[in-house]
């Protein structure tokens, strides 16, 4: 039983404000029951339900115990009433194929690399039931008999946030699935972003390392914890600046690990968010200039791109079943690139002044 909680991994910019809650399952603890984390417990007597994901729907408060929400680390005793309670009604959740343009980079029989444009919500949940990536994936594989849009052992082996552009890899089989999601467990992939972040970065590259977690004080936002607080997951981002623009800079952000909004959340921790990241304030004028001249180039650059400038550029993993390196690399969508060049046309100008 999948209960809905893949809907958890998710890209959690699909909610917005606080929300009734709705019974999807409830079970009662056996009475002879030892102590045991409920997340494990769940993940032993829920099919299809990962103890990952459960700790992430008891991160985001969806689980709870005799009618109170319960962290992962809750332990299980006898008669407890264990209810999971998600900010939506009840829904269908088997996955319909529905004709929706796919950028394939790379195609074989085993897996499928797929270039998505900012806007496409990968998952559907929360809100978004239809038109998804996955929605457009099944209709793109309708005629391949082996490939069942709603079994949980292939399909999506990662993940990018709605408002994120660039590439992710589909597994087919269970097999390119499992072997897959190894490399990513492992971190022996190698994933590169492209972001453009408010601010002058005062060194050419670093190393952020902080835990990811729920923000407390907004829900629908990742925020960053001590690494010694065990509060959240351990995430670390590298950077280097590729180009500097005075009031915000051009960075490349590879990651250790993949954790919720963990680029997003990381550069604002170190006082840089990305431009236009209304969710982690970056859809305001942070720096730069008091003239209303810069004000109107700054709404003007709003405009042209209206979401995080975030893109996943490049992706590399060993194929699955031959054995080989594989590395992709994807050009930025147009509203990224005029972005850009937009900067280098305004700071250009500024120089000959």
């Amino acid at each position: 039983m999948n209960l809905g909680i893949n809907a958890v991994d998710e890209d959690i910019d699909e909610v917005d404000g606080e929300q009734q809650l709705y019974e999807h399952f409830r079970m009662v603890v056996d009475a002879g029951q030892v102590p045991l984390r409920i997340d494990k417990y769940m993940s032993e007597h829920l099919q299809h339900s990962s103890r990952n994901r459960i700790q992430k729907a008891a991160d985001a408060g969806f689980v709870h115990v005799n009618d109170k929400p319960v962290k992962s680390n809750y332990k299980v005793r006898p008669n407890d009433v264990i209810t999971l309670m998600l900010d939506r009604p009840h829904h269908d959740t088997n996955i319909e194929a529905e004709d929706i343009p796919l950028n394939v980079t790379y195609e074989d029989s085993e897996l499928m690399v797929i270039n998505k444009p900012a806007g496409l919500v990968v998952h559907p949940g929360v809100g978004n039931f239809h038109g998804t990536l996955v929605n457009a994936i099944a209709w793109h594989l309708k005629d391949n008999a082996k490939y069942d849009p709603n079994d949980p052992e292939v399909g999506l082996v990662h993940r990018i946030d709605k408002d994120t552009s660039g590439l992710l890899v589909i597994a087919k089989t269970p097999n390119a699935k499992t072997k897959l999601g190894v490399q990513f467990f492992n971190k022996t992939t190698h994933r590169s972003y492209n972001a453009l972040v408010w601010g002058n970065i005062t060194e050419d590259e670093g190393r952020i390392e902080g835990n990811i977690g729920r923000d407390p004080k907004d829900r629908l936002r990742m925020a960053v914890f001590a690494p010694e607080s065990e509060i959240g997951k351990s995430a670390v981002t590298h950077y280097k600046v590729l180009e500097r623009f005075g009031y915000v800079t051009l960075v490349e952000c590879i990651l250790e690990t993949g954790r919720t909004h963990q680029i997003r959340a990381h550069m604002k921790h170190i006082g840089h968010p990305l431009f236009a990241d209304e969710r982690y304030g970056g859809m305001e004028i942070l720096r730069g200039e008091r003239s209303a001249s810069y004000k109107a180039f700054i709404q003007n650059c709003f405009k042209i791109c209206p979401r995080q400038v975030l893109h996943a550029k490049t992706l590399g993993f060993v194929h699955p079943t031959t054995g080989k390196q594989m590395d992709f690399t994807s050009e930025w969508p147009e509203d990224m690139t005029l972005l850009i060049d937009k900067w280098r046309r305004y700071i250009s100008g500024q120089k000959q002044q």
